[in-house]
């Protein structure tokens, strides 16, 4: 069955469930989580099918590829494939849906026709989720890059918190500025690429010679879209605001999957496409890195609102990954992929679990907490293990990803691993402290009882709490399937591993 069309089919289920849940007749609605759930259980299905036919050893750079013309005369087509990184980061995508749907249960308790459409975003989100990972047309890519922009602006502004609007508003226009600039370099690309029918697919647009000065501002256009997706600092800013105003389900999915397109256009387009430019910004783009990583961590310390200290934890977690990816060691970008994988489930956990406590508390304030592993000790002991996952505890899934970047980016930059590795010890800081002043002490005064997990929260956790245990201890699999393209990323880039050195300072 190599010929059918699996990205295509996995793409098409979540988006004609949400048009289904949102054509449900008044009667109904109430069966609208039953149907998303449902959907997205069965594209999780299909997702697991798709990466069975996957090879690991395969020579090709992109499988379970389709292409048909889309807009010839504007050398258009859709096309889609992919390679390891693309297939993990489309599963992941496939696993945190139906958590988060699970999760969102409750969201929209006054039901009706506003919880049909909330649902219904969430499976049209998954569909540009899929779509902008399996795109190897760059025009392809561009749209599913900016169609994202809208399930999750109405997701924010319609059903977040207080300031849900500002923060819609704030994450529209600094994407919106992002993809506007990496249009220009697009069609820049284009212009400079062989053209024809298909003259937007990346495997055509791959070792070009481009010149220069072209290439580079080229590379500006496209790393800086990247970037405000990532997002790096200092075109961070709009992450805090949309992670705290938006629903729990919601910030997952932004933070553990929509920002992974920045860091994965990075090493699909800017690296592949732009060696040269790449490795002519590769100092700017470290300092902005490690920048990142001391910047967040020392935020997340001094935060006061729960969902905004994870929000800002993402921050310095993406300067890690930003830092594997252009370190280009092999061990670095093995690292980095590994690390979108674990990084999107350790945040999940967090947001969620943060939000199971918050929903009980009535304040998302960690001062109005304390004693808190009194009332619920199961909640408390699931958190513990989220925010461990957080600081990379050996063990756990963050701590293999952490050190392969490290490792990796010592080979090249050992100034920038030194520097980057005080990010570790911050990342203790703002975790241990928050659970403390949250979880111990006297056990608080409330007004009645408080009930601990439930059955629907244990199912919601159960997967998450598996991928840090497995991967943290058996990543062979996930390294398996991302190490090839790695490899060959880095041809693409023209670099070597560094030759091993000894004490006296003569090669091995």
């Amino acid at each position: 069955m190599t010929n059918f069309p699996w990205l295509t089919v996995i793409g098409l289920i979540p988006l004609i469930g949400a048009a289904v849940v949102a054509a449900l007749p008044a009667g109904v609605t109430d069966r609208a989580k039953h149907i998303a759930l449902g959907v997205s259980v069965v594209t999780l299905v299909m997702g697991i099918a798709a990466a069975l036919q996957f090879e690991n050893k395969s020579g090709t750079q992109f499988q379970l590829s389709e292409q048909h013309e889309w807009i010839p005369q504007f050398g258009v087509s859709y096309a889609v494939g992919v390679d390891g990184i693309a297939l993990v980061m489309i599963l992941m995508a496939l696993v945190l849906t139906p958590v988060c749907i699970l999760a969102a249960w409750r969201d929209v308790p006054e039901g009706g026709k506003r919880e049909k459409n909330y649902f219904a975003l969430l499976l049209a989100l998954e569909t540009f989720m899929v779509g902008v990972f399996a795109a190897t047309d760059v025009f392809l890519f561009y749209v599913f890059f900016e169609a994202m922009l809208i399930p999750v602006y109405f997701l924010i502004g319609s059903y977040g918190g207080p300031r849900r609007q500002y923060a819609a508003v704030k994450f529209l226009l600094f994407s919106l500025a992002g993809g506007l600039v990496m249009l220009v370099g697009v069609l820049a690309l284009y212009h400079y690429g062989p053209g024809g029918a298909d003259g937007f697919l990346v495997s055509k647009l791959t070792g070009l010679h481009l010149g220069t000065t072209p290439e580079r501002l080229m590379f500006v256009a496209f790393f800086f879209a990247f970037a405000v997706k990532a997002p790096m600092w200092p075109v961070h800013t709009w992450l805090p605001d949309a992670a705290t105003e938006a629903r729990p389900a919601t910030a997952v999915l932004l933070v553990g999957v929509l920002d992974k397109v920045g860091t994965f256009g990075m090493i699909r387009f800017c690296l592949q496409l732009f060696p040269e430019a790449s490795r002519w910004a590769t100092p700017v783009v470290l300092v902005l890195a490690v920048i990142s990583i001391l910047y967040g961590a020392l935020l997340a310390i001094g935060q006061t609102d729960l969902m905004r200290l994870i929000a800002y934890t993402s921050v310095s977690h993406f300067g890690f990954i930003v830092l594997g990816i252009f370190a280009f060691t092999t061990t670095g970008a093995a690292g980095s992929t590994l690390y979108m994988l674990n990084h999107g489930f350790s945040t999940a956990a967090l947001f969620l679990v943060g939000a199971m406590l918050v929903a009980r508390r009535g304040s998302k304030r960690i001062p109005d907490f304390g004693g808190w592993q009194r009332v619920t000790p199961g909640l408390a002991g699931v958190f513990l293990v989220a925010g461990l996952s957080g600081l990379a505890l050996p063990g756990l899934s963050s701590f293999v990803s952490e050190f392969l970047v490290l490792v990796g980016t010592f080979q090249r930059y050992k100034f920038a691993a030194v520097v980057a590795t005080a990010g570790i010890v911050l990342a203790a800081l703002y975790i241990l402290l928050m659970y403390k002043r949250m979880m111990t002490g006297p056990k608080p005064e409330l007004e009645g009882p408080v009930r601990d997990i439930s059955l629907r929260e244990k199912i919601v956790v159960a997967p998450l709490i598996a991928a840090f245990v497995v991967l943290g201890f058996y990543p062979k699999p996930a390294l398996d399937m991302l190490n090839p393209a790695v490899s060959k990323t880095l041809q693409y880039v023209g670099v070597t591993d560094p030759t091993p050195t000894s004490a006296d300072g003569s090669t091995k």
